[in-house]
């Protein structure tokens, strides 16, 4: 199985090249990395190409982004990975053994981060996760290219486009939930406030059920204080 993994960026001139540094090994062994472009404006995709094998430019918005590199993808599965963190080891085994009788799944998380909570905050987003069977994108959700195919991509909204996609998903099969950790950073909890983020995203994801559309949502996340 080849595995794609499609990275959606926007101005992470400071970090994408450690980022990206940690998946070398992978394509050494035939995984592939995409670099997905919002329309930075620092050096993002200059520092990122030698390290990928390619990178390209797209509108902004991270569900369109994620789409675009699907859409370039030759692997057979398909994995996305926030520029803001970092696969487990042995990564493409696990999701290809993963995969073998499911159609998609996620990865446990982990938090970095200064806050005392993150471990907390990490330990119920997984227990969350293995009980209603929604992911986020921090798991770095994997997918097979068919089942991604039958159930449209990511919906063109600016929040929640993974949970929406987990809920297409599901109509599929259940996802393989894997204990193994996606170390990802902490820093709007840190820069935010643990509590305050935690009660931000809890009233976005009630409002999300509650049918408010994702637009408003995406105001209140990105003007959040």
């Amino acid at each position: 199985m080849k595995l794609s993994i499609i990275v959606p960026v926007l101005n992470e001139a400071q970090g994408i090249v450690a980022a990206l540094d940690t998946l070398v090994p992978l394509r050494a062994f035939g995984t592939e990395v995409l670099v997905v472009d919002g329309g930075s404006i620092d050096d993002t995709p200059e520092r990122a190409s030698p390290l990928a094998d390619r990178v390209i430019v797209t509108p902004r918005g991270r569900a369109l982004q994620m789409n675009a590199g699907a859409q370039i993808a030759t692997g057979d599965a398909l994995l996305f990975l926030h520029a803001d963190s970092r696969l487990p080891p042995h990564a493409p085994a696990l999701v290809e053994r993963a995969l073998a009788d499911r159609s998609w799944g996620r990865f446990d998380v982990a938090i970095e981060g200064r806050s005392a909570w993150l471990p907390v905050i990490a330990m119920s987003m997984n227990l969350r996760s293995r009980f209603t069977g929604i992911a986020t994108g921090d798991q770095a959700i994997f997918v097979t290219r068919a089942a991604f195919e039958v159930a449209g991509g990511f919906p063109a909204q600016p929040l929640m486009e993974d949970i929406e996609l987990s809920k297409r998903l599901k109509r599929l099969g259940p996802p393989a939930g894997l204990r193994a950790r996606v170390a990802t950073s902490g820093r709007r909890w840190d820069t935010h406030g643990a509590w305050r983020t935690i009660l931000l995203m809890w009233r976005l994801r009630f409002d999300y059920w509650r049918g408010v559309p994702p637009a408003h949502l995406a105001t209140r996340y990105y003007n959040a204080p």
